[in-house]
């Protein structure tokens, strides 16, 4: 993992390997027990006074480039990219934005990036067209605003929050209720009349998209060639079924050797969504996704990224409920990437949100069950053969008034891949990490869960902030 920020020593891992449930085996928890911030605080050597921050405390992003196959080759760019995305959250974070606004600039970051499945360079569908959805999570408010299928504009996430803040202002008209999702020209017309400005479609797709595009397009019509062809249950027709071709699904690969090196390409559907989780310096919290859909999809087809609890969730602390709390009230947030039919029909950010709220273990156990049994094990995906997703999780707490908050962070997968980048309003720098499943495991039928430990002080305190991996 790359250096955690600038404050105190480096820290090191001291945990275990990477959880992974080969399932349908038990997954056992070889964690120790709640995370501690241990750092001492920053001082000035010289004077011996403790240093305050420069600007209003508090606040914490995370952000993730998807969860799906990562390549190596790339593996730099995707980390430089949610570095910056973090950057441009906490610069909101430290203008005073809240977490709604810090969490839109992070995804601005992450669609205008070619590398990601997200406005610019997103997957094509079946009639070569990019059509993107989006949506953004209020915490404070508990409003939800999003976009499906849509085309022509630039930063889907943009119309996303503008139909959040719309609906903020009531009712329209005649006692109306305003939308909290547009989809297909309807949404795109809506945008352009609030003042988005439309972008030629020609200028969204890349080399990259067209040529993936291509490449599938020329993989299916094999496919539906060969699925047509008569059985020939002669010799030849023997050798030649031993040579199948099948048409693009959410978990193949194809590897071509070089040497001794081998190259891993996909000829899936992109599952790269990407998605950022903020907390604020008022201790709000905010969640938005934006994705461009699996490749080839059919046109107008929605995936989890405009889906409400399916994409992402945000719920701030409840201080007047105490059912499921004792000493503390949790704000919670998630964001998911991944097949999108699979994250629809368990809505797994809304189900990973409520596992860290109404559970007083550690935020990775909650969200370890839920993933096990919620998602890989949930009984509506029953008979899929491999089960693909990721989530990106934090959970918000103060123990006591005038306590330091703790922001506990963390990411889980089934895909091969999930690149994320967090980062604290005191951090001098991002960290960005791309977690991997270990060799040999199987994406769709393993687990694997990471994360770490922000604290964030009060306003007039001194500050440290401090990262540990819980893989």
């Amino acid at each position: 993992m790359e250096s955690a920020g600038e404050h105190g020593p480096p820290l090191v891992n001291t945990l275990p390997g990477p959880l992974v449930n080969t399932l349908p085996g038990p997954l056992v928890n070889a964690l120790p027990g709640p995370l501690v911030n241990a750092l001492p605080r920053r001082q000035d050597t010289a004077s011996g006074k403790t240093d305050r921050p420069t600007t209003v405390a508090g606040g914490f992003v995370l952000v993730h480039a998807g969860a799906g196959c990562h390549s190596e080759s790339k593996a730099k760019e995707y980390r430089h990219l949610c570095k910056r995305a973090c950057q441009r959250a906490v610069d909101r974070l430290r203008a005073g934005a809240l977490a709604v606004e810090a969490a839109e600039a992070a995804l601005v970051e992450l669609e205008d990036s070619p590398l990601t499945n997200a406005g610019t360079g997103s997957s094509l569908n079946l009639s070569g067209e990019i059509e993107c959805d989006a949506s953004v999570m209020d915490g404070k408010s508990l409003r939800y605003g999003a976009v499906g299928s849509l085309g022509g504009i630039k930063n889907p996430v943009l119309v996303a929050s503008r139909v959040l803040s719309e609906a903020r202002k009531g009712t329209l008209s005649a006692g109306r209720i305003p939308p909290c999702l547009l989809v297909g020209q309807g949404a795109r017309d809506w945008a352009v009349s609030h003042g988005i400005p439309p972008c030629p479609p020609e200028k969204m797709v890349t080399k990259i998209s067209l040529s993936s595009y291509k490449r599938n397009k020329r993989k299916m019509e094999l496919a539906e060639k060969t699925d047509a062809d008569p059985p020939n249950h002669g010799e030849e027709g023997q050798r030649s079924n031993e040579k199948t071709v099948t048409a693009p699904n959410h978990g193949e690969k194809r590897r071509r050797s070089n040497g001794n090196e081998q190259e891993e390409e996909s000829v899936s559907g992109r599952l790269d969504t990407v998605g950022a989780i903020v907390v604020d310096r008022e201790g709000n919290v905010a969640a938005a996704v934006s994705s461009g859909g699996i490749a080839m999809k059919h046109p107008g087809r929605v995936g989890q990224a405009a889906h409400y609890g399916c994409g992402c969730w945000a719920e701030n602390a409840s201080h007047h409920n105490h059912h499921h709390r004792t000493s503390s009230s949790y704000a919670t947030a998630a964001s998911t990437s991944g097949c999108g039919e699979h994250l629809i029909r368990t809505t797994l950010a809304r189900v990973c949100s409520a596992a860290m709220r109404s559970s007083e273990e550690a935020p990775h156990q909650a969200v370890l069950e839920a993933m096990q049994d919620k998602f890989v094990g949930s009984p509506f995906l029953a008979g899929e053969e491999r089960v693909l997703g990721g989530v990106v999780a934090l959970r918000r707490s103060v123990e006591a008034p005038g306590d330091d908050a703790l922001v506990e962070f963390l990411w889980s997968h089934t895909t091969e891949s999930m690149c994320v980048g967090f980062m604290s309003a005191q951090d001098g720098r991002a960290t960005a990490h791309i977690s991997r499943l270990p060799p040999g495991a199987v994406p769709g039928q393993s687990l694997a869960i990471e994360g770490g430990v922000c604290r964030l002080t009060t306003p007039v305190g001194s500050f440290t902030s401090t990262y540990r991996t819980l893989q």
